[in-house]
This record gives C-alpha cells, sequence and structure tokens, in this order.
C-alpha cells in the first residue's frame, strides 16, 4: 500500500512537471493564489480576535462607572489606540468642540453621530482589508484553472493529431495534466470562499456590537449634558 501511494505521488509530480509552459504558469499562478489566501485568512483571524478582545476590555471599562472625560484622556495618551476606545475617542472629542463652540444640545449630537458613523467605518475598513482579495481569489481562481485545462486539453489533441495511433494511453496523460490545474484551481478557491463567507459573517456582527456602542454612547453623552452633576 505505501509503495502505491507514493508511486501515485511521484505520478503526479511527474504530469506537473511535464506539462505544457502556459499550464505550469497556470498551476504557479493558483499556488501563489493559494498561498495569499492562506496568509489573509491568518491575519483576519488574528486581526479579529485582537479586536474582540480590545472591544470587550474598553466596553468593560466603559460601562464600570468611569467618568467619560476620564476615559477620553486615558484615550488621548495611547497612539495605537483602535477599535470601541478610538471610536469613543473620536466621538467625544467631537462632542467636546462642539460644546466649546456654543452649540446647543441637538447639534452637538448629531455632530457627533456623523463622526460616530466616519470612525466606525473606517475601523471597520481597516479591519476587513484583505477580505476582497480572498473574494476575487475564490471566484476566479477556477476559472483560471479552468483556462489552464482547455488549454492543456487543446494542445494534447494538437500533439495527438499527427501521431499514426491514438490509444487511452497516449490521451490520458494530456488530459490528466490538463484536469491537474482544474483541482489546483478548486484547491485555492474552496478556502478562500468559506474564509470570505466566515469573516464577513464576523465583520457584521462586530458592526452591529460598534453600532450599538455608538447609540449607547451618544445617549450617555445626552444624559450627561442635561444632568452634568450625575457624570462629572
Amino acid at each position: 500500500m505505501p509503495t502505491a501511494t507514493t508511486e501515485q505521488s511521484l505520478n503526479v509530480i511527474d504530469l506537473i512537471l511535464h506539462a505544457g509552459v502556459v499550464v505550469q504558469l497556470v498551476m504557479l499562478l493558483l499556488l501563489l493564489a493559494s498561498i495569499l489566501s492562506w496568509y489573509l485568512i491568518a491575519k483576519l483571524s488574528i486581526g479579529f480576535k485582537q479586536a474582540n478582545k480590545k472591544d470587550q476590555q474598553f466596553d468593560k471599562i466603559f460601562w464600570s462607572g468611569a467618568e467619560l472625560p476620564t476615559l477620553f484622556k486615558n484615550a488621548q495618551t495611547k497612539h495605537n489606540r483602535d477599535g470601541l476606545e478610538n471610536i469613543f475617542h473620536d466621538g467625544y472629542s467631537e462632542f467636546v468642540k462642539l460644546k466649546k463652540r456654543h452649540a446647543n444640545l441637538e447639534q452637538s449630537l448629531e455632530g457627533t453621530e456623523r463622526i460616530l458613523r466616519v470612525s466606525l467605518s473606517r475601523e471597520q475598513s481597516g479591519l476587513e482589508a484583505g477580505l476582497s482579495t480572498l473574494a476575487s481569489i475564490g471566484s476566479v481562481a477556477p476559472y483560471v484553472g479552468l483556462f489552464g485545462t482547455v488549454w492543456g486539453i487543446m494542445t494534447a489533441f494538437i500533439g495527438l493529431s499527427t501521431a499514426e495511433q491514438v490509444t487511452l494511453a497516449t490521451v490520458a496523460p494530456g488530459i490528466a495534466e490538463a484536469l491537474i490545474a482544474t483541482a489546483i484551481g478548486l484547491f485555492a478557491a474552496i478556502p478562500a470562499v468559506l474564509a470570505f463567507n466566515h469573516f464577513t459573517a464576523k465583520s457584521e456582527a462586530l458592526y452591529e456590537e460598534r453600532a450599538l456602542f455608538a447609540e449607547e454612547m451618544t445617549a450617555r453623552l445626552q444624559r450627561q449634558a442635561l444632568a452634568p452633576d450625575l457624570e462629572d
């Protein structure tokens, strides 16, 4: 059994090595796409885990009874703030600016909400970097592999046109070489599609949580403005 497996593996390698130049280039391109796909999957996985962890930490601090000016001062001292902390910083900073300009409560809250939405979108864009590439790999890779297969089969049949006798033994290697391109294309596409769907769902869930935080923060700012003695 081990001997048969080894021979089969060697046969596949031989088929790849003896494939046409165009088919080999297609395989190389798909292999690079697969490597890029797995790199992005690892990067997105780490990014979402860190984002969730930091958001949960700041959310606990936000609802621990800490005063908003104190949270704002702490956020100002951090150069690498991100996630909810950065959204809070941007929103509260705008609220303070509008307050200094003697804007009424409605104008201050509207301006703060706009900044919160902008900051939220900016944070999500940074977190989702790479998702579009995964989508492209997942949608294009099968077609690239199919192109390699069609080209390989076409080349194989052109070569057979000059043969005196055509048998299954002469046709099979050329078709097998061509079909490997489709297999590699699917190998690159399937993980990319699954990862894209997975991280898209995680991104939507995280966005909803952050949007809810922005609404809660606006409500808390309103309570602070109406009853400053409760917050300050």
